[in-house]
């Protein structure tokens, strides 16, 4: 594997989870609509008891804000869970392909002394 395949894929795995980030912000907002929905829902019958509408206008809504709610919210708590996962999952293989890359300091032994680093390194290499 050359230097250049293990970047190639790092910045590819990086755009992945860009795209996966994405996915769960939207998931997020959805999510939030769906609980809103679900309370506007609840809260449709209570304004009914109250006199403010009439039954009829308002049973149907209260019936499809409630059963749409709480589709739209399972469905995007599933996907949400999934991208987190796959996120977790991309995230550790990026890890994993920068921890193969052989690094090399750049400035030497003086650079390492000014930054309180140890000239002479211990295991015969400077970073791993």
């Amino acid at each position: 594997m050359t230097e250049e395949e293990p970047n190639d894929e790092i910045s590819r795995i990086e755009a992945r989870i860009e795209q996966l980030a994405e996915v769960a912000e939207r998931c997020r907002k959805i999510i939030l609509i769906s609980k809103i929905a679900i309370a506007a829902g609840v809260a449709f019958p209570l304004l009914m008891v109250l006199g403010l509408f009439e039954p009829n206008q308002l049973a149907i809504g209260a019936i499809a804000a409630v059963l749409g709610g709480i589709v739209s919210l399972g469905s995007n708590v599933s996907t949400l869970r999934q991208t987190n996962a796959a996120i977790a999952e991309a995230e550790k293989w990026r890890s994993d392909l920068i921890g193969r890359i052989n690094l090399r300091v750049v400035g030497g032994r003086d650079v390492m002394a000014q930054n309180g680093l140890d000239a002479e390194p211990r295991d015969g290499g400077y970073l791993h």
